[in-house]
């Protein structure tokens, strides 16, 4: 079976590449944990963070925002003695200034994934790439969505954390043309 170049033999890979990457996702918790866990890769490979995404999950609530906006110093001290999660101190509290940034997108929006999918005209875009050098870091897209994150209070969001995050959740489909999961959306 072809996949895009990016995925490593892991049977933890493979699976996301095969039934996460790229699926279209419209629900606001999970999309608040796709945002915050493309921000914990910042410096990092993506594999590092898969591997501990679970740890993420328990260590955070299950990234509950409603949960997290009520995390104190001691719960932050708890979370950087983790050894299950990335124990940096900008972007543990990243997570919980940005559940109080979502809430207030939510308050604005309705819901995250209202605010997020405007971003792309409510639907999917399709690329049509043959390579990997073909695929951007960046777009226009995920520039006007950073910039309009950090207007908003949210951090780890710079324009390479967007787009990654608009790959993962289905925001754009950059799966290649030979890749088995190109056709999916």
């Amino acid at each position: 079976m072809k996949r895009c170049g990016w995925v490593n033999e892991d049977s933890l890979y493979i699976d996301y590449h095969d039934h996460e990457w790229g699926v279209p996702v419209y629900d606001d918790r999970l999309l608040f944990e796709y945002l915050n866990l493309e921000g914990a890769q910042a410096g990092l490979s993506w594999y590092t963070i898969l591997k501990k995404r679970e740890n993420y999950r328990k260590a955070f609530d299950q990234f509950d925002p409603e949960k997290i906006v009520t995390y104190n110093n001691k719960k932050i001290e708890e979370l950087l003695s983790n050894e299950g999660i990335v124990r940096n101190r900008l972007k543990v509290n990243a997570v919980v200034t940005n559940a109080k940034a979502f809430h207030k997108v939510v308050e604005e929006f309705g819901s995250f994934h209202t605010y997020i999918w405007s971003f792309v005209g409510g639907k999917p875009i399709k690329n049509h790439f043959k390579t990997l050098s073909e695929v951007p870091t960046t777009t226009e897209i995920s520039d006007r969505l950073s910039k309009d994150l950090k207007k908003r209070g949210f951090k780890f969001v710079g324009s390479t954390i967007c787009y990654a995050f608009m790959q993962a959740t289905g925001m754009v489909n950059d799966h290649l043309l030979s890749c088995h999961c190109y056709k999916r959306t």
